[in-house]
């Protein structure tokens, strides 16, 4: 038979306690202290500042999800990539294309940059990990289609590549990062700043592929589910 020792009881401070991190510019709080649940309540907040520079671009995320859908509707393609975090996002991405998001439809041609482990391990070991994405870019992009790039920083070298080797060759470039401008941002056509800590950017950068879903689906609808066309 065991014996169960009791639980220690663990005070909280009041919520005016933990929320007295240090403020910075659009209401985004920073915490250097290591009270655990003063950082949490720190995150927590700052989730909402971030999300208010998301709405702010509502109609741009509307647009983008038309256009995606009257693209690949004409048999373009998405290509996306990032870096950690935002690699899984950029999968997370292609996955609601390729298969579906809430609703039944055609499936669609997208994909992951990052996710052909064997030519990702070889491209980075043959010509460096900031030729990684520019050079599959190279071997699946045709004009008009679309490259999405996510990156909190908007500084990674291979996403910057990317865009420009985008540009050269007509395919239309979007980026989702943090707080701009920033080098990505000013490398591709179009961009959505998130105005937050990275961490809280990357998380709206999820909310943010969820509303292009929406528009998306939304066109595919209104254009009767039909199947994309075979590319030629």
């Amino acid at each position: 038979m065991s014996t169960e020792l009791p639980l220690a009881k663990v005070s909280l401070p009041a919520p005016s306690a933990l929320l007295s991190g240090k403020q910075t510019g659009a209401g985004v709080a920073e915490w250097s202290g290591p009270d655990p649940a003063a950082a949490v309540e720190t995150h927590l907040r700052n989730i909402v500042p971030a999300l208010e520079s998301l709405r702010a671009e509502s109609a741009r995320l509307a647009l983008w999800g038309e256009e995606l859908a009257r693209r690949l509707l004409a048999g373009n393609r998405l290509l996306a990539a990032g870096n950690g975090g935002s690699a899984a996002e950029a999968q997370h991405l292609t996955a609601e294309l390729v298969g579906r998001f809430d609703g039944e439809r055609a499936p669609f041609s997208a994909i992951s940059l990052h996710a052909d482990t064997s030519a990702v391990t070889a491209i980075a070991n043959d010509y460096g990990f900031e030729e990684l994405y520019a050079r599959q870019v190279r071997a699946h992009g045709r004009p008009r289609d679309i490259l999405m790039l996510l990156s909190t920083s908007g500084k990674s070298p291979n996403l910057l590549r990317a865009a420009r080797t985008a540009a050269r060759m007509g395919v239309t470039t979007w980026a989702l990062t943090g707080r701009g401008p920033n080098p990505l941002s000013l490398s591709c056509d179009e961009t959505i700043a998130i105005d937050g800590p990275a961490a809280n950017a990357q998380e709206c950068h999820l909310i943010a592929l969820h509303a292009i879903c929406r528009a998306f689906d939304a066109e595919v609808s209104r254009h009767g589910l039909r199947e994309t066309r075979r590319r030629p």
